[in-house]
């Protein structure tokens, strides 16, 4: 997976520099409109005058609106160097002696397997930086407004993960299978008619059937876990931020703003997926060289 790494940073270096620095302005105001919330409501519980609600307000919709822009230009220049990555590697697989190979082989490559290692190069540094850091961000906050809270959403963070590089690797073993009986009933069709490649590229549509349905029940099982333990931390958040404000532990604002961590829960469990896609990919990239021994840089 490094080696994937170490790729992407030689062809799209440039690139990436320009992603990263939006991702970390993104996730850097994360916690800001948190902090405005509890601004804004412990004002209005106490004697906020209106100027300065509508100052906090302003200020409030503007964080929001810069955040959604920055985000708009990452996601564009994401996926237009994830293009550009694509037809490179597209490129380089027909011209590198196409014709030493079988066809099938080659188009199966250039169809889907390119496009997925190449959409990858677009946001492997980008996305986990972005996730990652609107994670501390909120979780930074949160932990020095109440510590419990912070533990408490720590505490959700690490069985995510622990059940997402779990399960990834067997998804990543039947992704790997079914990529190369792929490859091999495409060239069979390629290489003879279709009625002498007969019954073994049948048995290979079967096989890939069970490939798909294995990594089926691996993803949608591991989601289900993980969106679980999702809204197990959402609802733990609003039960321990409202028993902290009951007993007079903390003000309204900060348990407003607590609330307003809640939709996190959805960065965390994308964070706790995105090493195991990272190495999905890298696998991919593997089987890419091998077919084709041919350099993506």
């Amino acid at each position: 997976m490094l080696d994937l790494y170490q790729r992407i940073w030689t062809v799209t270096g440039r690139s990436q520099i320009l992603l990263i620095v939006l991702s970390i302005l993104i996730a850097g105001l994360a916690a800001l409109p948190l902090k405005l919330q509890k601004e804004i409501i412990n004002g209005l519980a106490g004697t906020m005058q209106r100027h300065t609600l509508i100052l906090l307000c302003v200020g409030y919709l503007g964080v929001l609106l810069l955040r959604n822009a920055l985000k708009f230009v990452l996601q564009y220049k994401s996926a237009m160097l994830s293009e550009g990555v694509i037809r490179r590697i597209r490129t380089r697989i027909y011209q590198d002696k196409a014709e030493e190979r079988d066809r099938g082989t080659v188009v199966t490559m250039i169809a889907s397997e390119a496009e997925e290692v190449g959409r990858f190069a677009g946001s492997a540094m980008a996305s986990p930086l972005l996730q990652l850091g609107t994670l501390v961000s909120v979780v930074a906050y949160i932990a020095a407004s109440q510590p419990v809270l912070g533990a408490f959403m720590v505490a959700i963070v690490v069985p995510q993960a622990l059940i997402a590089v779990g399960v990834q690797q067997r998804i990543n073993d039947r992704v790997a299978q079914r990529v190369k009986v792929m490859r091999r009933a495409t060239g069979r069709i390629s290489a003879e008619d279709i009625e002498s490649a007969g019954q073994a590229v049948l048995n290979d549509f079967d096989e890939i059937y069970e490939a798909r349905r294995h990594i089926f029940i691996f993803k949608f099982s591991s989601k289900l876990a993980m969106n679980a333990l999702a809204a197990l931390g959402a609802a733990g958040i609003l039960v321990l931020g409202g028993l902290l404000v009951i007993s007079g532990r903390t003000d309204v604002g900060r348990g407003g703003s607590t609330v307003g961590a809640v939709p996190h829960f959805r960065a965390v469990a994308c964070l706790s997926r995105l090493l195991p896609r990272s190495q999905c990919r890298a696998d991919k990239y593997e089987l890419l060289l091998a077919a084709r021994s041919y350099d993506a840089a």
